[in-house]
């Protein structure tokens, strides 16, 4: 079994002094991975190749031609997303103050640099990139799950509020004065409900989309979501209780991307793995298997060794509101929008279970190019 790999921040540093380079790079450690660059121009050709990568900018003030101030002002503009350290020796206060006060920086070493200052000083500025990164996953998260959901809703919502004002039209010539208004009255709050809906969805969207800026907020060029980083992810972020994180095991047969909304896929592992889970509660040798696939076909397995899938509710999971948790609060829709998910964008829900021998379900994803393999990293 092989855990997913968890992936070192990447740290640019910029100074023109040689040595200086070489010491950095040895202070910062093996945690982290060190690009460097002699001059701010340099800075910024590593920038446009690498850019998509880089968690932390750490930058000397005084080179010749461009100085770290300049650079700093061109990182916050064009990657926003970078944390960005200054190192200086010279006791500038004008030239500091301007500095953070404009929020060009987040902290400023001064030289020499020593090794504890640089290991504290890119420590915090790794949780600083992590709590930024949390925080644009999550709005991405509400934004493309909002906008599936606007688009799943919308047509029947639209719909209903037709077929409402349809019945309004109409029961005028066929019941009497007081069935018209109690009938009326239901196909107005019909519609009028079925309209607030839609006005809400289309509010929220805006709402959060705002939030982020004029755009909805979008993964970095050149950033792929692997398979095995929303598995991951899962895993990381899921409130387990008691022992069941010991439960679960990854089994990595390569990677793919996921390039079709992959904060909706992430959902659909949440509700399988809340499934299994669930079905395992009372089994004495609780497992649960994340398998990812990348050839011949790319596909996320989720197997468990539980009580199984009674077949009179297997030949309707996927089509029909059925449960085996209704005494828990289960409405039986969730299936349903998983499986939704996975065909809005071309893929597929297979399940196999029986009674008493675990279930298996199979996330299956379109073919798609530039296949990602564990051996490509």
């Amino acid at each position: 079994m092989t855990e997913v790999q968890q992936t070192r921040l990447t740290v640019l540093y910029v100074d023109d002094e040689e040595m200086a380079c070489k010491y950095f790079a040895r202070a910062a450690g093996s945690e982290y991975e060190v690009l460097l660059a002699g001059s701010a121009d340099e800075a910024v050709a590593t920038l446009r190749a690498e850019g998509a990568r880089i968690a932390v900018l750490v930058t000397d003030f005084r080179m010749p031609g461009r100085d770290g101030g300049d650079l700093l002002r061109q990182v916050a503009q064009d990657y926003p997303q970078i944390v960005r350290i200054l190192v200086t020796a010279y006791a500038d206060k004008d030239m500091l103050l301007q500095t953070v006060n404009t929020g060009e920086v987040f902290r400023i070493l001064e030289k020499p640099l020593s090794v504890a200052d640089v290991r504290d000083v890119l420590g915090r500025a790794a949780e600083r990139h992590r709590e930024r990164a949390l925080r644009q996953q999550r709005l991405m998260a509400i934004d493309e799950t909002l906008a599936f959901l606007a688009h799943e809703l919308n047509t029947p919502l639209a719909a209903i509020a037709n077929f409402a004002r349809g019945i309004e039209s109409r029961v005028a010539g066929e019941f009497s004065a007081q069935r018209q208004g109690e009938i009326g009255q239901a196909a107005g709050a019909m519609r009028d409900n079925a309209q607030y809906c839609l006005a809400v969805l289309s509010s929220f969207l805006q709402s959060v989309r705002s939030t982020a800026g004029s755009a909805p907020p979008r993964p970095e060029r050149g950033v792929d979501v692997s398979a095995g980083v929303l598995v991951s992810s899962l895993l990381d972020t899921y409130p387990f209780t008691g022992e069941q994180r010991g439960w679960v095991q990854v089994e990595m047969h390569g990677d793919f991307p996921v390039q079709t909304l992959p904060n909706c896929v992430a959902l659909v592992l949440s509700s399988v793995m809340s499934n299994a889970l669930r079905a395992l509660g009372n089994i004495a040798a609780p497992s649960l298997r994340f398998v990812v696939v990348a050839q011949p076909h790319q596909e996320i397995r989720i197997c468990d060794n539980g009580p199984g899938i009674p077949p009179e509710v297997m030949d309707r999971l996927l089509v029909d509101p059925v449960t085996t948790h209704a005494s828990a609060g289960g409405s039986g829709l969730g299936m349903i929008f998983c499986n939704r998910v996975m065909q809005s964008f071309g893929g597929a829900i297979r399940i196999a279970s029986a009674s008493g021998a675990g279930t298996t379900v199979t996330l299956d994803f379109p073919n798609t190019r530039n296949r990602m393999h564990r051996s490509d990293r």
